[in-house]
């Protein structure tokens, strides 16, 4: 496994980032999620990302509860705030500091831990002023509950106010999580150059589209039984975006590429986006235990400029690279 430092700071992360989004609580049962994650740790991953929406909180308590054990020093653990939990209530959701402070305390408590690397702010909030959600930020940092604060899926021109009030209030804003792959470049114009002079770096989430990069969808083949694409209580919107001919097409098109690397297509793709030198660390879900260290083998891989290019030429004008859509379309939870 390899290492990289998070933003201007001196704190490092795995380039594969292990997520439990979709799966825990919901997808695999709790002693497959166990399994998985001591995999992970098994193949070096040391940083963790959840959030308290996943599953409605019970996501943080089940990777809570795997990590009980390990030296606490040891790994990174990620989580965020912003959509509802609980009930549903009229303050349970978004980025006022009443829902941020209670918040806090709700994931350290299902997470098992007195503290946070890393507290993210799961979207931005455009009914809450961002002083407000800043400041509160800032006093989660000064009572040692969270070590280091980031983003989600903020635009270039909300990055460039956070880090502008964070920096006023004296703490560091120091990562965006957006969705990045093949597919889906629309951070390349504004966010990451944004990102570059403010010393921010990106934590990015499906690094192979929901699957679809792997190339197990063919164009005019039947989709796989028990593929996401077959789940009718969501993973089947999630990635109808990707299910075009042309695009699957050009996903099948990488294929010669990586067989000639040695590599499959998924980590093809997740070492793809660790190429971009703003990406720290790329997040990798898994529903069974040996999937992880066969993502975790995409870290450490360089890919030369030609294969670069051989890349975009086999994707072609398939790829996503609007920066005005600052949404991804892998759901409003991710």
């Amino acid at each position: 496994m390899e290492f990289r430092y998070l933003g201007n700071s001196g704190f490092k992360i795995s380039e594969i980032i292990y997520g439990n989004w979709l799966t825990h609580a919901s997808q695999v049962d709790d002693d497959t999620a166990g399994k998985s994650i001591h995999a992970a740790l098994d193949a070096g991953i040391s940083s963790f990302d959840t959030a308290d929406a996943y599953a409605n909180t019970a996501a943080e308590t089940v990777l809570g509860n795997a990590l009980k054990g390990e030296r606490r020093e040891s790994i990174e653990i990620f989580t965020k705030v912003y959509w509802p939990t609980g009930p549903g209530g009229k303050n349970d959701t978004g980025l006022s500091r009443k829902h941020i402070m209670e918040s806090i305390n709700g994931s350290l408590k299902r997470l098992g831990t007195d503290y946070v690397d890393l507290y993210q702010a799961h979207r931005f909030d455009y009914e809450t002023p961002i002083e407000e959600t800043m400041q509160a930020f800032g006093d989660i940092v000064r009572q040692g509950k969270a070590l280091y604060i980031g983003v989600s899926e903020w635009n270039a021109d909300q990055i460039r106010a956070g880090h502008k009030l964070a920096t006023e209030l004296g703490f560091q804003l120091i990562s965006n999580q957006p969705q990045y792959n093949l597919l889906w470049r629309v951070i390349e114009k504004e966010v990451v150059p944004t990102c570059e002079e403010l010393g921010l770096s990106q934590i990015v989430f499906s690094p192979i589209a929901q699957g679809v990069l792997t190339g197990k969808y063919v164009p005019g083949q039947p989709v796989p039984e028990g593929s996401r694409a077959t789940d009718e209580k969501g993973g089947k919107n999630m990635i109808s975006r990707w299910m075009r001919g042309d695009i699957l097409a050009a996903v099948q098109n990488l294929k010669p590429i990586a067989d000639e690397l040695g590599l499959t297509l998924a980590q093809l793709a997740v070492a793809w986006v660790l190429q971009n030198p703003n990406v720290a660390g790329a997040i990798v879900g898994a529903s069974r235990p040996e999937q992880i260290a066969s993502n975790a083998a995409a870290a450490g891989v360089t890919l030369e400029a030609t294969v670069l290019a051989k890349i975009d030429e086999a994707i072609g004008s398939v790829a996503e690279t609007d920066p005005a859509l600052t949404q991804s379309p892998a759901g409003r939870v991710a």
